[in-house]
C-alpha cells in the first residue's frame, strides 16, 4: 500500500513533440472539430504563432512519448489492475502549440486512505516547460488504488 513516504517522490521527466499528425488524430478521435485546432490560418488570426492544442492533449502527450508510461506505478508499487483514474486538470500559463517540445516533470503530492483503507487517492503534479524553459502548464491528476482489505 502506498503511504505517506511517497510525497514528494518526483519521476524521470517526459520530453515531448507537439506533431500535427498525432494531434489530427487526438481530435478526429475525439469529434473536435473548431478549427481554432485544425487550421493553422485560424490558429493566427485567432493571435496564435501556430495552430495551438485542446486542454487535455497534455495528458496524452506525457504518456505516449514517456519511455516508461507506467514508471510512476512501478515506482510506487502499485499494480496496474487496481488503478482508476479519478480525475485530472489542466492550469495554462502560456500557449502550447504545434512545433513544440514540451518537458513534463511529474511528483507525488499527496496521498490519503479513504474507504477505510480500501482506497488510496495519490495526487501527482506536472510542471509542463517548453523548447524555450517557459512554464507553459501544470496539470494534476488523482490516481484510485483500489487495495485489498482484509475482512
Amino acid at each position: 500500500m502506498v503511504d505517506q513516504s511517497a510525497v514528494g517522490r518526483s519521476f524521470t521527466p517526459v520530453t515531448a513533440q507537439v506533431e500535427p499528425g498525432r494531434l489530427r488524430y487526438f481530435l478526429d478521435t475525439l469529434g473536435e472539430t473548431n478549427p481554432l485546432y485544425r487550421d493553422a490560418a485560424a490558429a493566427r488570426s485567432a493571435g496564435y504563432t501556430a495552430t495551438p492544442i485542446p486542454p487535455t492533449y497534455l495528458f496524452c502527450l506525457e504518456l505516449m512519448d514517456a519511455p516508461d508510461p507506467f514508471e510512476f506505478l512501478t515506482a510506487l508499487d502499485i499494480d496496474l489492475a487496481r488503478v482508476l483514474h479519478g480525475e485530472q486538470s489542466f492550469v495554462y500559463h502560456a500557449p502550447v502549440v504545434v512545433g513544440d517540445t514540451l518537458t513534463f516533470r511529474s511528483r507525488v503530492v499527496s496521498v490519503a486512505e479513504k474507504k477505510g483503507g480500501a482506497l488510496t487517492l495519490i495526487g501527482v503534479e506536472t510542471a509542463v516547460t517548453n523548447q524555450h524553459g517557459a512554464h507553459v502548464a501544470d496539470t494534476s491528476r488523482t490516481i484510485v488504488v483500489r487495495n485489498e482489505v482484509a475482512s
